[in-house]
């Protein structure tokens, strides 16, 4: 476990790397968070139930976490790790920083 380490990524690397097709977005709240208000473009892979194996194909992208805050995103991810899983990148601040930087959200998941 003490090898694993979490890479904060930031709203606009996230973004970016989104719209170029590098990244592919796993958003770790629960179902009615992503239901209030979501990223939008994100499988979710809620972390209460989290296993590993519920991450999407990313299909040659990288995966990052993404959550409300950032810290169940770095839990997603050492869990992740730990599984054998190279997903080593989060969104620091989470949705809240996602919106602080002026980037979209949606409703409804």
């Amino acid at each position: 476990m003490a090898d694993h380490k979490v890479h904060d990524l930031t709203p606009q690397e996230v973004s970016k790397g989104i719209a170029d097709g590098r990244y592919l977005l796993v958003d770790v709240r629960e179902p009615n968070e992503v239901a209030a208000e979501a990223y939008p473009d994100s499988a979710v892979v809620p972390l209460s139930t989290f296993d590993p194996d519920e991450i999407p194909d990313p299909q040659g992208k990288e995966v990052v976490f993404a959550c409300r805050s950032g810290k169940r995103s770095v839990t997603a991810s050492l869990a992740a790790q730990s599984a054998g899983l190279s997903y080593d990148k989060h969104l620091a601040g989470g949705i809240l920083a996602w919106k602080a930087a002026g980037l979209p959200t949606k409703t409804g998941g």
